[in-house]
């Protein structure tokens, strides 16, 4: 097993692209915020503002994850690619 010292700089880094990549693949499927955040059954689109920002050290857990991805209709895998 690699020993890695994991840094906040690379966590952000990680935050950061997946964040792109979810503001990318909404804007591509011309759904606001407000609509995303109604179709993933959150409370409002301030949680989902805040973490495509990663503002107030907001971002994005793995069921999140699952369900943008099942209502925008796109892999998983398309918020972890290189920006």
């Amino acid at each position: 097993m690699k020993n890695v010292d994991f840094e906040d700089k690379d966590l952000e880094e990680f935050y950061k692209k997946v964040s792109l990549n979810i503001i990318r693949v909404r804007k591509e499927k011309k759904v606001s915020q407000l609509k995303l955040a109604n179709a993933i059954e959150h409370k409002n689109a301030t949680f989902l503002g805040k973490a495509e920002l990663l503002a107030e050290d907001k971002h994005f857990n793995l069921e999140h994850l699952y369900k943008i991805s099942a209502v925008l209709e796109v892999d998983i895998e398309e918020f972890f690619k290189k920006i």
